[in-house]
């Protein structure tokens, strides 16, 4: 395994094994921080304490960035406990930027905002999931961690084309990928991260490649784990449809694989804004580096 990506909420703790093993982890690896409780979209005021104590552990494990979820996820003081959307407005993306704005000022460093899969729409919304993202993104200086998962089931839920998502995010916030399993309900599917990766999905994967470049991926698998023989296949696969659509991208551009795909796109945040070349534990995620894995959190 090359990195690891850690549930931020897991280690905002006092002490215990759960650190322990974070300390042994990062000692060995590079790792990014992923959170689930940020709630940036919500009315209620941006609970502060809880972003000083990211910062506290952030200070002290140094992962090359930090992530959580375009979403809400409580109001009124009560955490609902799961990624709800948003009305995708002008409104909403002034109050959301500037929320993600006060975080990164006060986590000095740039985070990741990472799209939710959804399966209800608001009328109030005016304009597509996508549009919303990008403004977010652009508006707050921030980067985007892209779940093609998300997007795939959310397409289907919506009834829109999956593509026209992933060839409308600006390319140049993108640094990071997911990828999961989800359930087929029939009338609507659920991100449940507890199936292997469906075709259509390493399809949009492979599309997402070919326009982003090799940017780092990282396989979720949250429920019915199995042997870890599956999941290295599961992180092997990518690699090797990472590459084939590389070199099919180089290929039809008549050019090597080096100069069509230079990784111009595929860096970490640095602690003020700018997409720049990320170097967990002294080494960066560079081409070389940026590879997948599995991960049960």
């Amino acid at each position: 395994m090359d990195w690891f990506e850690v549930i931020s909420e897991n280690f905002m703790v006092e002490g215990g094994r759960p650190l322990e093993v974070l300390e042994g982890v990062r000692a060995q690896y590079p790792v990014v921080m992923h959170g689930v409780s940020l709630s940036v979209g919500s009315s209620d005021p941006l609970n502060r304490d809880y972003v000083r104590a990211l910062r506290t552990l952030a200070r002290r494990f140094e992962p090359a960035w930090i992530s959580d979820h375009l979403c809400w996820t409580g109001v009124g003081g009560r955490n609902l406990h799961d990624l709800l959307p948003l009305p995708y407005t002008e409104e909403t993306v002034r109050h959301v930027a500037g929320r993600v704005r006060e975080v990164q000022d006060i986590l000095e460093r740039t985070v990741l905002i990472e799209n939710v899969s959804s399966y209800m729409a608001f009328r109030a919304s005016r304009l597509k999931e996508w549009e919303f993202l990008g403004a977010v993104a652009e508006e707050a200086d921030c980067a985007i961690l892209l779940d093609l998962n998300n997007i795939f089931v959310s397409a289907f839920n919506h009834r829109f084309d999956p593509l026209d998502y992933i060839d409308a995010v600006p390319a140049d916030r993108v640094v990071q990928f997911h990828l999961a399993g989800h359930s087929d309900h029939g009338s609507h599917l659920l991100d449940t991260h507890d199936h292997p990766i469906r075709p259509e999905v390493w399809a949009l994967y492979e599309h997402a490649v070919r326009r982003f470049g090799r940017v780092p991926t990282l396989i979720e698998w949250d429920d019915n784990i199995p042997e870890f023989e599956v999941l290295a296949a599961a992180a092997d696969e990518a690699r090797q449809r990472c590459e084939s659509a590389l070199a099919s991208a180089a290929a039809a551009q008549g050019t090597g694989p080096a100069a069509a795909h230079e990784p111009s796109v595929c860096h970490g945040p640095d602690r003020r804004g700018r997409l720049c070349g990320a170097t967990p534990a002294g080494e960066p995620l560079g081409p070389e580096r940026q590879r997948t894995l599995p991960t049960s959190g």
